[in-house]
C-alpha cells in the first residue's frame, strides 16, 4: 500500500541569541508558487501548473557528431531520421540503430528546413542563398528549385504532391510541382515567412516575420489576415482537433495591421510566377485572459519577449502563455493527450500546456535554447542549440532530480537560521537539501562549499554567515511512479543590524509649514456588490488629499529623508541649539513624521540649528538599536520688528519731501510702502534702487491727494515677514 509522507512546515518563533548587530525580527524566504520556482534551474526536475517540484520525464539524448548547430529534422517512412545541420550544411541519416552517417553536403551553410515525400525522397531548404535540393540517396542530390531567395525557412507538401517553400527575404510562399518548376503562391509585404501548416479544410496557413502575422490562404487562393500578434515574428503554428490555431510570437512590437499588395513577377530559372492574392480581412484581435473582442489592429503585446496565442475559429484570439525573459523557439501539438509543448530559450526549457491553460514544466535541458519540437510517430523529438543537441522524449520518467534555487539576496550580512519544507512522499521516495553562501552575488569560489544534505525539514542552516544563500534540492523517486512532490521551501535568516541614514535634511523657508489633509472614509477591496452599491456615492465624491504647503507668521519648518537598510520602522528626535550655547536641548521624541514645524515666537531671536536623530529602537530591543544624526545648516529666528530711524518730512505745497534709514536686527528689507489717504498704499525703493540688507536709505517725494486725511503711513517688511509701521501727521 502506498503510503504517504506529509513533512510539517514549521515556523520558528524566537532566536535564542540576538547579538547587537542584529535586528530583532528574523526575516523569511520562501519558494511556494510556480513564480518562484521557475526563478531557479531545474535539472531533471519538473514543475507542475500548481507549483510543485518533482521528478520530469527523461530525454533520450542521441550520440551524434558535433555541429555548430542542429536546425531542422524529418522522418522517413522506414523510421529513419534526417538532420539538418548549421553552420556545416550537413544532412546526417540516423537508422532505426540511431547511428548517425552523413547522408548529404550541401554549398550552403544551414539546412534549415526539411521535408519527406510519399516516396521517401528528402527535400532540403537551405539559407543563405537558399535553394531547395532533391536527395534520392546517400551523396545523390541535386538543386531541385532555385526561387534567388535569401533563406528557405520551411518546406511543405501539398495534398496533390507539389512542394511548398516559405521564403525569405522577400516574404513569400513558392509552389513547386514534382518536375521542379515553381510559382509565387503568396507575396506579402513582410520580409519573411517563417512557418506552414495546414487546417483539417485544406486552407493554408503562413506565419510572418517582420510584422509578427498570421495569413490564411484559403482554397480558392483569397488572402486573410487571421491574426495580428503585435510582435515582429510568429515563427511557429500549431492546430488542435478543435480547429484552434496556436502561434508563437516574439520580437519587437510591430507596426500595425498592413494590407497584402500584389507581388511583382520575377522570371526565374525554372520558375512560373503567378500570384495569387486579394484583399485582407479583418484581423483577430488580442484578449489577455476569456475571449472579449478588442478593436481590429491593437497592439496589447507589451515588453516581452515571447508569447502564445490561441486562435478560435470564430476568430478570438487570447493569449495563454507570455515571458518577460524567454522566447519560444518550437511549438507541437501532442496528438494524443491534445497538449501543445513549447521549446524555449535562453533557459533551454520546454513547457506543456494542457487544455485548460495550465502550464507545466516537463524538463530543463543544459542547452540554452530547445529550437525546434516535432512528433513523428506518435514520439516527441527536440533539437537543442549552444550547445546542439538531438534527443526523444520517451514516456519514462528520470528516477532523480536536481533543482537548484535562485540566489537569496538578504541585502546585508545575515545570520541563517532554520530551513523548513512541505513535500508530499510516497515509500521510496524522498527530499534532501543543501545550501551555500557568500558575498558575491554570483556563486564562485570565494562561496562556501555546499553543507552536508538536510535531510529533514527544520535543521538549522549550516552555511556561514553572508549575503547571498543558495539552496540545491535532491529529489529522488521509486520505480518512475513513487516520486517526491514538494510544495514548498522556507529558510529563515537575521539580517546584522545597520544604523539608519539621514539622506537629506532641508530647511524651508521662514513662515512655510506643511497642513495635514483631513481624515478620509476607509476604502475596503474587494467589498462585495451590496455593500459598494450603497457606498458608491461616498465613494464617488472621496478625495485622496496630500499634505500642502502654507504660510503661519512665526513658524519654521524642515523636513527630511531617511532610510534603513534592514527597513526597520524608525522613530526621530529633534534638537534645538543657538549660536553661542554648547548643549542640545530636546525639542520633540518619537516623531513618526519626516516633517518637523514649531512656532519660533517663544525663543529669542538669533542664529539656531535644528538636529534630527533617527534612532531604529522601535524595531530592536532597548540598548541594541543603532542611531544616526543630521545636523541642519545655521536657521535665523527673526521676529523682531523692523524699525524707522532718522526720519524727517518737510511740506512744499502738495508735496512731501520724505527721508528716513529701515533698518532690522537680523534680516533683509524686504519691501516698503507708504500710504497717504484717501490715495492707495505705494511702493518704495532705496536711494541705491535695491532692498538687499539689513539697513536701507529711503528718500522720495509723496504727492498729498486733495482731501488728504494729513496723514502719512509707512509700512516696512523684512524677509521674515515681520511688518513695522511708522506714521508722520503734517
Amino acid at each position: 500500500m502506498r503510503k504517504r509522507a506529509f513533512l510539517a512546515f514549521q515556523i520558528l518563533a524566537v532566536f535564542l541569541v540576538v547579538s547587537q548587530l542584529q535586528a530583532v525580527a528574523p526575516r523569511k524566504w520562501e519558494l511556494r508558487s510556480r513564480e518562484d520556482f521557475l526563478k531557479g534551474k531545474f535539472s531533471g526536475a519538473s514543475l507542475t501548473a500548481e507549483g510543485v517540484l518533482s521528478i520530469g520525464p527523461r530525454v533520450e539524448k542521441l550520440e551524434l557528431p558535433a555541429e555548430e548547430f542542429y536546425l531542422s529534422l524529418a522522418q522517413g517512412p522506414d523510421g529513419s531520421y534526417f538532420l539538418g545541420t548549421g553552420h556545416g550544411g550537413k544532412i546526417y541519416r540516423l537508422g532505426k540503430d540511431k547511428k548517425a552517417e552523413l547522408y548529404f553536403q550541401t554549398a550552403e551553410m544551414d539546412v534549415t528546413a526539411l521535408a519527406v515525400d510519399g516516396r521517401g525522397v528528402l527535400y532540403a531548404g537551405t539559407s543563405p542563398n537558399g535553394k531547395v535540393y532533391k536527395i534520392t540517396a546517400k551523396d545523390k542530390g541535386e538543386e531541385f528549385f532555385n526561387p534567388q531567395e535569401r533563406y528557405i525557412w520551411e518546406l511543405m507538401f501539398t495534398d496533390k504532391g507539389n512542394l511548398l517553400a516559405a521564403v525569405g527575404e522577400s516574404g513569400g510562399i513558392y509552389e513547386i510541382n514534382p518536375a521542379g518548376a515553381g510559382r509565387m503562391l503568396f507575396k506579402a509585404r513582410d520580409n519573411h515567412i517563417l512557418c506552414l501548416a495546414r487546417t483539417s479544410g485544406g486552407d493554408l496557413l503562413a506565419g510572418s516575420g517582420g510584422r509578427g502575422q498570421l495569413y490564411r490562404i484559403s482554397t480558392q487562393g483569397r488572402v486573410s489576415v487571421v491574426f495580428d500578434s503585435a510582435y515582429e515574428e510568429i515563427r511557429n503554428i500549431a492546430l488542435d482537433r478543435e480547429g484552434n490555431i496556436y502561434v508563437s510570437a516574439g520580437g519587437a512590437p510591430s507596426r500595425s495591421v498592413s494590407t497584402v499588395t500584389p507581388a511583382a513577377a520575377t522570371p526565374q530559372a525554372k520558375t512560373e510566377v503567378s500570384v495569387v492574392v486579394s484583399a485582407v480581412a479583418a484581423a483577430a484581435t488580442i484578449t489577455e485572459s476569456e475571449p472579449q473582442p478588442v478593436p481590429a489592429g491593437s497592439k496589447t503585446a507589451g515588453p516581452v519577449s515571447g508569447a502564445i496565442f490561441q486562435v478560435t475559429p470564430d476568430g478570438l484570439a487570447r493569449k495563454i502563455w507570455a515571458s518577460t525573459e524567454e522566447m519560444v523557439y518550437g511549438l507541437v501539438m501532442e496528438t494524443e493527450s491534445q497538449r501543445l509543448l513549447a521549446g524555449t530559450g535562453n533557459q533551454g526549457r520546454l513547457y506543456a500546456i494542457d487544455r485548460q491553460g495550465g502550464v507545466e514544466l516537463l524538463t530543463q535541458e543544459g542547452s540554452e535554447q530547445i529550437f525546434a519540437v516535432y512528433q513523428f510517430n506518435q514520439q516527441i523529438q527536440v533539437l537543442g542549440n549552444n550547445p546542439c543537441f538531438f534527443g526523444l522524449l520517451p514516456l519514462t520518467q528520470n528516477f532523480s532530480a536536481e533543482y537548484l534555487s535562485p540566489v537569496l539576496d538578504a541585502k546585508i550580512l545575515s545570520t541563517w537560521g532554520r530551513l523548513s519544507w512541505e513535500a508530499e512522499l510516497p515509500q521510496g521516495a524522498s527530499v534532501q537539501v543543501q545550501s551555500r553562501s557568500g558575498n558575491t552575488a554570483e556563486p564562485d569560489e570565494t562561496w562556501s562549499d555546499w553543507s552536508p544534505p538536510y535531510s529533514r525539514p527544520d535543521e538549522k542552516v549550516l552555511s556561514p554567515s553572508g549575503r547571498y544563500l543558495q539552496l540545491k534540492i535532491n529529489l529522488k523517486g521509486q520505480g518512475g511512479r513513487q516520486l517526491p512532490k514538494l510544495q514548498k521551501l522556507l529558510v529563515f535568516y537575521l539580517q546584522a543590524n545597520v544604523a539608519p541614514v539621514i539622506d537629506k535634511l532641508e530647511v524651508l523657508p521662514a513662515n512655510q509649514v506643511f497642513i495635514k489633509p483631513p481624515e478620509q472614509e476607509e476604502v475596503i477591496l474587494g467589498l462585495d456588490q451590496a455593500s459598494r452599491e450603497g457606498a458608491k456615492k461616498k465613494d464617488e465624491i472621496s478625495l485622496y488629499l496630500t499634505p500642502k504647503k502654507a504660510e503661519r507668521q512665526g513658524f519654521r519648518t524642515i523636513t527630511w529623508e531617511a532610510s534603513d537598510e534592514n527597513e526597520d520602522k524608525l522613530a526621530f528626535n529633534i534638537y534645538l541649539r543657538k549660536e553661542g550655547e554648547n548643549s542640545w536641548r530636546l525639542m520633540q521624541d518619537n516623531l513618526s513624521d519626516k516633517v518637523f514645524s514649531f512656532d519660533t515666537r517663544n525663543f529669542p531671536d538669533g542664529t539656531y540649528w535644528l538636529k534630527v536623530e533617527a534612532s531604529d529602537l522601535p524595531a530592536n530591543p532597548p540598548g541594541t538599536e543603532k542611531k544616526a544624526e543630521k545636523t541642519s545648516q545655521p536657521l535665523v529666528i527673526d521676529n523682531s520688528l523692523p524699525v524707522i530711524k532718522n526720519f524727517l518730512a518737510s511740506q512744499n505745497r502738495d508735496s512731501l519731501e520724505v527721508s528716513f534709514v529701515a533698518e532690522d536686527t537680523y534680516s533683509y528689507i524686504e519691501e516698503v510702502k507708504f500710504l497717504v489717504r484717501p490715495g492707495d498704499w505705494r511702493v518704495v525703493f532705496p536711494v541705491d534702487g535695491l532692498c538687499d540688507s539689513r539697513s536701507e536709505n529711503f528718500r522720495f517725494t509723496v504727492n498729498i491727494p486733495a482731501g488728504s486725511d494729513n496723514l502719512l503711513i509707512i509700512r516696512v517688511q523684512d524677509s521674515f515677514g515681520n511688518v513695522g509701521v511708522h506714521q508722520h501727521r503734517f
